[in-house]
């Protein structure tokens, strides 16, 4: 079982996130891709992560504009793993962004 961060370490992870904010209880990102292709390329490269992590992120497809957020529902909240999660979604977006 993985336990929910307080305040104090949510804060601490989105000090190293910086496209994430809290929304109540879950970590949230936008990210704008080139195309709609790259966004849905962006998606089945974090789906895949997911699936190996067994730890799914909430994913909301808009044309180009994909909105990510990671809570562990199981818990009512944010846990490490969310934060890992943020991490990984990041380095894909990062990786086919160009960023």
């Amino acid at each position: 079982m993985t336990s929910l961060l307080n305040d104090d370490q949510i804060q601490a992870a989105l000090d190293h996130l910086s496209d994430w904010t809290q929304e109540g209880t879950a970590l949230v990102r936008t990210a704008k891709l080139a195309s709609f292709p790259q966004a849905i390329q962006a998606v089945n490269r974090i789906a895949e992560i997911a699936e190996q992590e067994d730890h799914h992120p909430d994913i909301d497809i808009r044309w180009r504009e994909l909105r990510f957020s990671c809570s562990t529902h199981s818990e009512g909240g944010i846990t490490q793993k969310d934060v890992s999660m943020a991490q990984e979604i990041d380095g894909v977006v990062d990786t086919l962004s160009g960023s």
